[in-house]
């Protein structure tokens, strides 16, 4: 079980998730609050309607997908991708120390 209740979430895990199990209910059952950054929702809507995982993506209401363009850091955005460089950005802006990315850099 997770130490924390809340998470925030890059593409390629999301995508993983879907690939692995079909859906992405395990995230919701470890945590409460599940954060998607705007960047990474951009990131997976890029596959359009018929790209692997969006059905899913976009059926989890519950996730917290965020609405506008973060203000990234230029040394986050430096040496990472936007989808990871996001991830890291929301939590250090939000204060929540649970990221799932992968990017061994991040």
């Amino acid at each position: 079980m997770p130490s924390t209740n809340q998470i925030i979430i890059n593409t390629s895990p999301l995508i993983a998730l879907v690939a692995a199990m079909g859906d992405l209910k395990i995230l919701e059952s470890l945590y409460t609050d599940v954060l998607v950054p705007f960047e990474v929702y951009q990131e997976i809507l890029i596959g359009g309607t018929t790209g692997f995982g969006i059905t899913e993506f976009q059926s989890a209401s519950w996730l917290q997908k965020q609405s506008s363009p973060l203000t990234i850091s230029p040394l986050l955005f430096n040496s990472l991708d936007l989808g990871e460089a996001s991830v890291i950005q929301l939590a250090l802006d939000k204060k929540i120390s649970t990221v799932c990315i992968d990017e061994a850099v991040g």
